[in-house]
Parts: C-alpha cells; structure tokens; sequence
C-alpha cells in the first residue's frame, strides 16, 4: 500500500506549532502529521491527518510514522526552552540535541527512500548568541548570523549545535563512503527573536517577559517583569513566525544562500514594552522585579540583528512592526480570548 505524501509537525501543541497547523490548514496544499508528549486540542486536531502522541526520542515512534506516512516536509518545533533547559541540562541536551538528530537521521532515510530531498525547517534562537558584555551589546548594534557565535546557555548551545548538525546532513552526511549520500536533507533554519503570541500562554522562554506582560495586563493581574527597565533584544509577532517559515520552505534551494538566517520586526526596550501595554490596559500594574541571573542571560544576547540575508535571498519582510502588532493582532485576539474565559 502507497504510503501518503505528508508535512510532519514535531512539538505540534507548542506556540509555533498551534499557529503553523491553523495555518497550513488555511492554505490547504498539505495533509498534516503531527507529533507531541501531548494530545491536541479538539480545534488543533480536526486540521491534522493524524496526531502521534509520543517522544521524539522514541525510535520506534518515529519508525511507525515512517511506515506509514511519506515525508516531504519536517517542521522540528520540539524543543525544551531556554529556562527550563538551565534547570535541566542533562534533559535539555537529550530533546534538544539528541532528538534533533534522530530527526535528521528520519528525514535522512526518508529522502534516500524517495530519492529527493526533505526540506528540514529548524527553529533556531538567538540564544545561540554569547555577547561578552553589555558594552559590546551596545556597540554592537545590528549582529550578523556570524558574529558572537558562544551562548552561554545550555538552550543556545543546544541550538547552535544543531545548526552544524543540519549543515552536516545537508552537506557532508558520511563523506567517506562509496557513494554519495549527502543532500537528501535539504535544512534550512532560522534564528528566531522573541516571539509574542496571543493564541498561547507563555511556556519558558527567557524572553516571554514581553508576552508575560500583556497575558498579565490581559487578566488584571499584577505582574514584575524580570529584566531592567533599559533591556532590549529583538521580537517578532508570531503570525510573522509562521509566515517567515512557510516561505523560507517554500525558497528554491537555488535562490539560498545559506542554511541558517536571522529574522527580525521590532525592538523595543523593556520600558517601552510596559508603557505599550498601559497604554492598552492603563490600570495594569507592572513593575520591575529584576532577577539577576536571568538578566545576565538577555544582556548576553543582541539589542538587534542583522536580518538582509533573509530579505534578500527568499523575500523575509515582517507585517508587524510594534504598533501594528499591538493593534492589529495582540489586543484584539487577547481581549477575545479573555473575554471568553
């Protein structure tokens, strides 16, 4: 019997992962597999073709979608995230890295199966940058995908490794043998900011201050936002997420110019951020409860980066600048959400 040609979702219930079903589901050129510790939720579910409950450190697991399913596309979005990977790092470095690889080596024997390759979209961070000091961070300005390649955190070591790991498959996969066996991924990933999103509630990322704060305001409750006042690192809205994902899947391989691109919207400081959300919710309370240790982890990242290879190689241009992200996606999702709660 003909195995059926599909897209494959990995951490399918995670906040990239609820937006990317909906949607693929909306533009209707793929069947969807889904994969996750986690059932999906009933409007999740009823877009995707079949739901795998399970690890992505099950071999077995990921043998049975095999079997069943012909892969023409990977979205790898399971990932322990950047807090909890430093609670964790033991744990961190078996999801992050390890079923990272088993991954690689699904849509390895995939693309030697079918004879094509399988575009393999990886969520990289910019966690996998490592800045010295905050005056570095200052001058630094606009990082490139090359610059201050030394994280500091298990989560952006984890990230960055991966990064090579894809470009190994991608290019150098068993370079001694008899016959050629590279290219039968085809990996391309991107380095994503901050991601505010209106659909999920925050889940352990060192930047979800920025979300923390407005699901916060959002519900009346008081919230102590963890970095300085005067902290900034580069965000992005998420429905600019998926859109940056289905295109740079989408990009001729010829028209790349690299396996791994920045992509960045908005930057605002911490300061601005809260006086954004007062200006939404002027009765919000939100001060500024400094934890030490999490704040040396975002003064290691960039203020912003340098995200022209992106324009220029597959069209990267964001919809949402802060205001517009505000306006027209946050506030009146967030306020329906809670509304209805």
């Amino acid at each position: 019997m003909a195995r059926k040609p599909v897209v494959l979702i990995t951490g399918a219930s995670g906040e990239i992962g609820h937006s990317l079903i909906v949607r693929l589901a909306e533009l209707g050129q793929h069947d969807i597999v889904t994969l996750d510790l986690a059932d999906l939720e009933p409007d999740l579910k009823r877009h995707v073709r079949k739901h795998f409950v399970g690890s992505i450190l099950d071999q077995q697991l990921l043998d049975r979608v095999l079997v069943e399913f012909e892969i023409e596309l990977v979205f790898h979005l399971a990932a322990l995230l950047s807090t909890r990977s430093e609670f964790a790092p033991v744990t961190a470095h078996h999801v992050n890295v390890e079923g990272t690889l088993n991954l690689l080596e699904f849509a390895q024997k995939e693309g030697e199966s079918h004879g094509r390759a399988v575009v393999f979209m990886y969520p990289s961070s910019i966690a996998i940058y490592g800045l010295p000091s905050l005056d570095a961070k200052n001058q630094a300005g606009r990082v490139a995908e090359g610059d201050f390649n030394t994280p500091t955190t298990m989560y952006g070591c984890n990230k960055l490794y991966c990064e090579q790991l894809g470009r190994y498959y991608a290019q150098w996969y068993k370079q001694l043998a008899a016959e050629p066996l590279a290219g039968k991924v085809d990996f391309r990933a991107i380095r994503f900011p901050g991601l505010i999103s209106a659909a999920t509630v925050p889940s352990g990322g060192t930047s979800d201050y920025a979300p923390e704060m407005l699901h916060a305001a959002a519900q009346g409750k008081p919230y102590g936002c963890f970095v300085r006042p005067d902290t900034r690192i580069p965000f992005m809205a998420m429905p600019d997420s998926v859109t940056a994902l289905l295109k740079l899947a989408a990009a001729p391989r010829s028209a790349l110019s690299q396996h791994v691109y920045n992509i960045g919207a908005f930057n605002p400081s911490a300061a601005e951020l809260r006086d954004r959300v007062l200006q939404a919710y002027p009765r919000a309370q939100i001060d500024f409860q400094v934890h030490q240790k999490r704040q040396g982890i975002v003064d290691t990242w960039p203020a912003d980066v340098d995200d022209r290879a992106a324009r220029r190689d597959w069209g990267f241009v964001p919809h949402y600048d802060l205001e517009a992200a505000f306006e027209q996606y946050l506030l009146p999702a967030i306020r329906q959400r809670y509304r209805q709660e």
